[in-house]
Formats: structure tokens, sequence, C-alpha cells
């Protein structure tokens, strides 16, 4: 899954191409149809749904109660001014929490996530009583969706764990062809989303973190970029000497870090720095390497198959870091090289 380089650079001509042609098709064959099929744009109008006549069959497994509570949900998004595609990323992480349901009890020790979407008891997803209420819970939902930067250009599932951060960033994908169809049986219209579409990428959109790129490579953590490639003198030793990565602020304290490239987990340690290490082999002379997470921030083993986007830990700060974040580097045939020019090749432009 690679492009070649010449000039100065490594060449990386040889990086696996084993996941291209499939990433590519599946672009192609899936994202063949209408532009509101793939990822409807933030203006496509929202559906409206009536309350009082819902379905009396279950949809897509949901009975009743749960169609009710995912009317509601449906609501809160369209009193927000939100779009379909909102609307029913909205469902679909209510369907991954919940199954649909109003739980007063979470998933951890003690009375922490509930509701529609299991939100916690953290300030931000207002009291209990919001958090047990559907349109609130779904409102407030909503809410924070809509500070997720660039969210028409990311998979639905990744939207959903930039919202609530869900351990697993691909959890819901798995919800979203019966989210659509319960959309559009409680609207009664066609949306224009079809199934299979959650786990799409689509054709001319801006690649972003996690999701993966038409060559099949992913941006392994947020941006923006705090410290370059190159020479300097480093902020905790005083010492002048290479900075063999690229340095993302990557969502900060316990944000998510992801695979650029499927390969195999060959470093899961600490080196004699203290810094957090993981290594990836992804074969033809390339590794990528995570540096400064915390021991349980780093959610890999030696031996691991992982997939490009996939989450393989979250950001820290162990070792010689001044602060959260995520040095990512490139290693071509044993030889560190600047991932800034690499990822561009690779069509996931890091920051």
């Amino acid at each position: 899954m690679s492009v070649g380089r010449g000039g100065a650079s490594v060449a990386i001509a040889g990086v696996p191409l084993l996941l291209v042609g499939s990433v590519v098709s599946f672009l192609l064959v899936a994202g063949s149809g209408s532009a509101a099929t793939c990822n409807p744009a933030a203006g496509t109008p929202g559906v409206t749904v009536d309350a009082s006549s819902l379905p009396a069959q279950a949809v897509a497994g949901y009975g009743p109660e749960q169609l009710a509570n995912a009317a509601a949900v449906i609501a809160a998004g369209q009193g927000l001014g939100l779009g379909v595609r909102d609307q029913t990323i909205g469902v679909m992480t209510a369907m991954g929490e919940s199954g649909l349901r109003v739980l007063d009890y979470g998933d951890r020790a003690g009375p922490d996530s509930r509701g529609l979407f299991q939100q916690r008891d953290n300030g931000a997803w207002g009291s209990l009583a919001d958090r047990m209420d559907p349109a609130t819970s779904a409102t407030n939902f909503f809410k924070a969706m809509m500070r997720v930067t660039g969210r028409e250009a990311l998979e639905p599932t990744l939207v959903a764990n930039r919202t609530q951060r869900n351990a697993d960033p691909w959890h819901y994908a798995r919800y979203w062809d019966a989210a659509v169809q319960v959309v559009e049986a409680l609207a009664g219209v066609d949306t224009g989303l079809s199934a299979g579409t959650g786990a799409q990428v689509c054709a001319g959109a801006t690649t972003s973190p996690g999701q993966l790129s038409p060559s099949g490579w992913a941006v392994p953590g947020e941006g923006p970029i705090t410290s370059s490639y190159g020479m300097r003198v480093h902020p905790v030793s005083g010492v002048r000497r290479l900075h063999s990565g690229t340095d993302l602020k990557a969502g900060g304290c316990d944000g998510p870090i992801w695979a650029a490239q499927a390969g195999t987990v060959t470093v899961r340690t600490f080196d004699r720095a203290g810094n957090g290490t993981i290594t990836v082999d992804h074969g033809g002379g390339v590794q990528t390497t995570y540096l400064h997470m915390y021991d349980n921030g780093m959610l890999v083993r030696v031996g691991d198959q992982v997939q490009a986007g996939q989450q393989i830990a979250r950001t820290g700060s162990s070792g010689q870091s001044t602060g959260c974040h995520l040095h990512f580097g490139v290693i071509v045939n044993g030889t560190p090289t600047d991932p800034v020019p690499f990822m561009a090749a690779v069509s996931a432009p890091l920051g």
C-alpha cells in the first residue's frame, strides 16, 4: 500500500500493495452511485417523524419502545437543523451504546454511564435526568457531534467515536445498516443512504485521522503538528540531535492513535529513555513507530496483526516528553525518513 518516491528521499516503492486493489475497488463500486448515497452533504435536509404513527412491527430487530426512542433521536437532530446523515449517526450511536433502550446502568462498575447514549456523569452530558431523557440526551449528543471538525468527510463510526470516545473507533460501524433501515422506516422516505455506506470512504472526501486514503493508508493521529522531523535541540535533554519523527497533538491525553498501515506489531515496550513505544512492520522494508504512550495506553501486543486505521494506542506523555502527544516515525530499510512527505505521498497528509 504505497506509492514510490525518488529524489533525495528513500524510495518506498517496495511498500506492500496487497490491500490497495481491494480498497480502491470498494471505493469505485460502493461509491459509484450519487454523492448523496455515499456521503450526503452537510446541507442535505433532515427527516421528520410522526411519533403518533410509528410502526407496530419491529424494524431491523428493534421493537416499539426502541423505535420510539429512535424517533426521539431523529427529532432532536431535526430540531438542531441537522441533515439525515447526522440523524442516522445519532440512531446508530444509540444502537451501539444501549440497543436503543434507556438504561439505568452502564457498562462499568458503579453508576457511571446512563441512558440511550451511555453518557457519563462527568459534567459534559448534564444531570442524571438529562442523561435518562431521550430527547435531552440526544440533543446533547448532537451538540457535541457538531463540534467534530470535518465530520462530513469522516466515516459515521469515527464521527460517533470522536463525539463519545468509545475504546474501539469501529464499534459503531456494525449498526449503520440497521440505523438506515430504522430511519427510513420511521420517516417513510428514501434517505439517499444505503446499506454498506457506513464503513465507506467516499471518493473525493478529505482524508481524516483514522480514515483510509485511497491508497489504503491512515493518518495516525489528529493534528496539528507540534514538532517536525529534523535536527533540533531536544526540549528535555538540551542536546542537539535528530528528531526522527513528527510530533502530533493527537487529540491530547488519551486521544486515539491509529495504525498508519496494516502490518505486524514487532515492538511494544519502553525504551531506555522511558518512552512507551510501538513499532508496526508493514513489510517491504517499511515500519512505523509510535511513541510516548503509557503502559495502559498501548492497546496491542507483539505479534498482533493490525489493520490500517485500527486504534492501537492512546496518546500519553511517557519518557522524554513535555506533554501528551504522539511522536510518529517512519523507517524505510532501517533508516528514519521524514513522515510528512512520506504520508503526503500516500494521500494521508499529517497535520
